[in-house]
C-alpha cells in the first residue's frame, strides 16, 4: 500500500476506532507532543510492557497514524508525514485541552534518565 493510499482511509469513524484505547491514546498524544519517541521512551513514560506497547505501536502504525523508522536496533515513531490537516488538529486540541490527564505519562518521559538522542543509541 502506497504512503497516500494508507491515509487516504482516514475518516473519523476509522481515527476514533483506532484511538478507542487508553494506552494508544496516551501514546498518540506523546508522539504529537515530543514528534517522535522510540519504543523504550513509550514503555517508561506509559509504565507498560514493552510487548504490550510494541503491540499499540503497530496498531497505530498499521492505522496510517504513524509511521516508524529504524536505526540500529532501535525504532522510532512519529505522526504518519501524509496524516490529513483535521487529525493533526484534532490532536493537538486534545493535548492542549488535557495536559493535566497526560501530566503523569510526560512527567515519566521528562524524568526518564539516559534518554536516547536520534543519532545515538537508545537506552
Amino acid at each position: 500500500m502506497t504512503t497516500t493510499a494508507m491515509t487516504d482511509h482516514l475518516t473519523p469513524t476509522t481515527v476514533f476506532k483506532c484511538l478507542a484505547d487508553d494506552n494508544r491514546v496516551r501514546m498518540m498524544l506523546l508522539v504529537t507532543r515530543e514528534g517522535e519517541l522510540c519504543v523504550c521512551e513509550l514503555t517508561c513514560a506509559l509504565n507498560e510492557s514493552q510487548p504490550k506497547v510494541s503491540r499499540n505501536l503497530a496498531q497505530l502504525r498499521n492505522c496510517g497514524l504513524l509511521a516508524d523508522r529504524r536505526q540500529g536496533q532501535w525504532v522510532y515513531y512519529r505522526l504518519h508525514p501524509n496524516l490529513p490537516d483535521w487529525v493533526h488538529s484534532v490532536l493537538t486540541t486534545v493535548l492542549e485541552a488535557n495536559k493535566h490527564w497526560l501530566s503523569p505519562d510526560a512527567k515519566r518521559l521528562d524524568e526518564m534518565g539516559d534518554r536516547p538522542e536520534r543519532v545515538a543509541a537508545c537506552c
